[in-house]
Parts: C-alpha cells; structure tokens; sequence
C-alpha cells in the first residue's frame, strides 16, 4: 500500500464498497427474492376485482420488482466508472514525483525514480483489476435482474391473458 501511494487507499475504499454492494444484489437474488415473489404471487391470486384493476395491481407489482431489483446496479455501474479514473489520478501522481525526483536529483537516482513510477504503475493496475471484475459481475446482475423480472410477469398472470406480452 506504502509503494501504491494515497490513491491506493481512495482505490481500495471504493473496492470495498463496490464488493459490499455487489454482494448484497446476490444476496437479494438468491435469498430474499424469491420470498418476495411468493408471497406476491400468493396475494395476487387472493384479489378479488375486475380483470382491469387487476392488470393495473400487476403492473404496479411488476414495477416494484423491477426496482427491488435493479436498486443499487446504478451506484455500481457508477464505482466501476471510477476506479480506473482514480487509477490515472495514481499514475499522474506517481509520474509527478518522478519528474521531482529527476528535477532535485537528476536522472542518477535510479531507487528515488523506481519509487515514482510505482506510484505511478500500481494505483493505475489496481483501477483497472477492480473495474473490470466488478464489471464483469455487475453485467451477470444486470442479466439476472432482467430474466427475474420476466419470470415474475410470466408468475404474477391474469387467467386467460397472454404469457410473455411483457
């Protein structure tokens, strides 16, 4: 962390952050969802109303979902975009500190270059690793959120409409 420099700690917050958010849309996925969907298709068979007021109920179910389920794809979209951003902040940083090194030293302090361009190289690999795995999972979210919301419309039905007019 010492050779990464204080873009390395911002880099690191935001990973921690990042992971705790993706982690917790797994575990909605897969642990609290499906209670949800249960329990809405339940309630839903329950209402007794006109075929109108029933696919207005639905529709307002199926939004909910939708958002229940995409809540926070935005916040992580949006750390992914700054990891790699903070991780050029790392590298302009680090170059930085080598053109001071080589300025009050001159070009034969060879120990005092290496640690600039550390400063320089580590914040930018440590963006780039957190970006793309976070990227990578948010994209397998996204799909997920997607095809829930699809089985939610094909599970909270009309009798007599048509599956999948979503």
């Amino acid at each position: 962390m010492d050779a990464g420099g204080p873009v390395l700690w911002v880099i690191l917050a935001l990973s921690i952050l990042l992971w705790s958010l993706i982690i917790e849309r797994y575990w909605y996925l897969y642990r609290i969802h499906p209670g949800i969907i249960k329990q809405l298709t339940r309630s839903f068979t329950e209402i007794k109303s006109t075929s109108r007021h029933k696919t207005l109920i639905r529709e307002a179910m199926i939004s909910q979902i939708n958002l229940d389920l995409t809540r926070t794809l935005p916040q992580i979209r949006t750390l992914i975009m700054l990891c790699p951003l903070l991780g050029l902040l790392g590298t302009v940083t680090g170059m930085i500190h080598v053109f001071d090194v080589v300025a009050i030293t001159g070009t034969g302090n060879a120990k005092a270059m290496a640690s600039g361009i550390s400063l320089a190289t580590i914040p930018t690999m440590a963006g780039l690793v957190t970006a793309l795995s976070g990227f990578y999972f948010s994209m397998r979210l996204k799909h997920h959120a997607q095809r829930e919301k699809m089985l939610a419309f094909d599970l909270i039905n009309i009798p007599g409409e048509a599956k999948n007019a979503a």
